[in-house]
């Protein structure tokens, strides 16, 4: 899982590897949700991330750069917590590094697969 959505170390675009769905026998149609990755180092960053959430896309943000103690990720959380609230989506917080906003329709399971 640190693989897909890192464990603690900051990554770059130049870490992904763009793959060419022309190299694979799929049928694929118009996507109606996408999956983003985002970095909160403020609340600036915020604003992108609401956006996607309102667009119905699915948001996963990283919150290290962030002290956990720090007033403004109490204020960073209520302000996504309201927004996945107005959206009939959802929000969790993954240890103290992530937190994954969802769209209306899209609940997260609070038990691990295995």
């Amino acid at each position: 899982m640190n693989k897909i959505i890192g464990g603690g170390e900051s990554h770059s675009t130049e870490d992904y590897v763009e793959l060419d769905l022309d190299d694979f026998d799929t049928a694929r149609g118009e996507a109606r949700m996408q999956v983003h990755v985002a970095e909160i180092a403020d609340q600036q960053d915020v604003i992108a991330i609401k956006d996607a959430v309102y667009d119905g896309d699915f948001v996963v943000a990283d919150i290290t750069r962030l002290r956990t103690q720090d007033s403004t990720v109490k204020h960073i959380i209520d302000e996504l917590r309201m927004v996945a609230q107005e959206v009939d989506g959802d929000i969790v917080q993954k240890g103290d590094d992530q937190l994954i906003v969802t769209p209306t329709g899209v609940s997260v399971s609070r038990e691990k697969l295995s």
